[in-house]
């Protein structure tokens, strides 16, 4: 019988919307639902689970209260380091844990990263966890020069809680063509989402193929300074708009509408600068559509890994992707299940 009941915490985000009950409806963040995964899975293992999406701070004693957990997960770096000493006398028997969902690059431009991890470890009931293995080195190097902790201490302290992802829309490749090639960019825009860089590489590997490219992006979603990359974006088909060529912009959507959108691209690209897991390459490939990427991106077949600053090898990059499409789909569809598999049982090594 389960004994652990764990409880995910996460804070909503302005393009949230929720029903009048509070339960959300359109919840579509990477974020999000790399905690709904892990909670789903550790649900259907037996494991008492709920996840809540809260306004701010002052919300998780209600939570905490209302649901009594053993363990209280914390999504990303939001909850200012001070309102853990309340939380703790409150609920001093609740394990509580910040989990970072980011590489080093990534935190770099997170002001208070740096400062709000080594106060949250001073507190003996907060546990740090990492969602990839470099970051989990780093940290832990970090906080034990912090604290000054033995080596047990620091693995105890600094735990790996690796992204989960639930493979329920397999589908087979497909070959569609009309003229116009599909390229799905989609993710928020950021300075290490290296859109512009991958938009010229889309762009010669359509021109190639005397094709029209179509590049799709999120670009409801700014995040960290992107707004120059979405300008240059703008800028770059407006000049190539009497080509013929054309940037789409989709706005944030629910989760069951953007698989459907990413179901009717022809190929997909994530040659990102920095990554833990993503999500979208995840989403694509199990859609059916082939993926190029970054050698970040923890499960995708190296035959497909792109130099993100070198335009023309992601270009040879797609050209792979493009000619042995349904073998890229076959080979990530498995790569990410043996990643999928493993961080199940390290999940269900911690919590029972």
């Amino acid at each position: 019988m389960a004994r652990d009941r764990v409880l995910f915490i996460l804070k909503r985000r302005e393009d949230y919307s929720q029903t009048a009950h509070g339960h959300s409806v359109t919840l579509s963040t990477g974020l999000y639902n790399s905690a709904n995964y892990v909670h789903d899975m550790l649900k259907q293992a037996g494991v008492h689970t709920k996840l809540v999406v809260v306004v701010d701070n002052n919300s998780i004693d209600r939570e905490v209260t209302l649901y009594r957990p053993t363990h209280v997960i914390i999504e990303a770096l939001w909850v200012v380091p001070s309102k853990f000493a309340i939380l703790s006398t409150l609920h001093p028997n609740v394990e509580w844990i910040i989990r970072c969902h980011s590489e080093m690059p990534f935190m770099a431009g997170e002001g208070i990263a740096m400062d709000w991890l080594g106060d949250y470890v001073k507190n003996p009931n907060i546990i740090i966890s990492c969602n990839a293995p470099r970051f989990l080195r780093e940290t832990r190097y970090y906080l034990k020069s912090v604290m000054g902790w033995d080596d047990q201490t620091t693995q105890q302290r600094v735990i790996y809680q690796p992204n989960f992802y639930s493979q329920k829309h397999v589908r087979t490749a497909r070959k569609r063509k009309d003229g116009y090639i599909d390229i799905a960019c989609f993710g928020a825009v950021r300075p290490l989402k290296n859109h512009l860089v991958q938009a010229h590489a889309a762009l010669k590997f359509a021109q190639d193929r005397k094709l029209k490219l179509r590049f799709h992006i999120n670009g409801g979603r700014v995040e960290m300074k992107g707004e120059p990359m979405l300008n240059n974006l703008k800028g770059m088909f407006e000049q190539l708009h009497d080509q013929g060529h054309e940037l789409i912009n989709h706005d944030w959507r629910p989760r069951e509408e953007f698989l459907e959108l990413c179901s009717t691209m022809d190929l997909g690209m994530q040659v990102s600068l920095s990554e833990t897991f993503n999500i979208v390459s995840a989403d694509l490939i199990n859609q059916g559509v082939p993926v190029i990427g970054s050698k970040e991106i923890p499960w995708l077949a190296p035959e497909f890994v792109a130099n993100p600053v070198d335009s023309a090898h992601i270009v040879r990059t797609l050209k792979r992707a493009w000619f042995w499409r349904w073998f890229n789909v076959k080979i990530n569809q498995s790569r990410l299940n043996k990643y999928t598999n493993k961080s199940r049982k390290i999940w269900l090594s911690q919590y029972h």
